[in-house]
């Protein structure tokens, strides 16, 4: 997948705890496990306001492009 998430990497920066993130945005400690291991398809837009918002960060900060990785035509 040419985006990877470093989710797990914020958490641990800011000494958050999945547990805490999930209760505060709303979402299942399941649903915020796959988001932050990458193994999700997409996020809402609601979502990952709400993540930036909890932890004080942008996007960029949670997911990266990584170029040569498998795009549309390596899928």
């Amino acid at each position: 997948m040419a985006i990877r998430v470093t989710l797990a990497l914020v958490l641990a920066e800011r000494g958050v705890k999945s547990k805490d993130l999930a209760e505060a945005i709303g979402i299942t400690e399941a649903n915020l496990s796959l988001l932050r291991q990458g193994r999700v398809k997409g996020v809402r837009f609601e979502t990952l306001s709400a993540i930036c918002g909890f932890l004080d960060c942008q996007p960029g900060d949670i997911l990266r492009h990584e170029s040569g990785a498998d795009g549309p035509s390596g899928e």
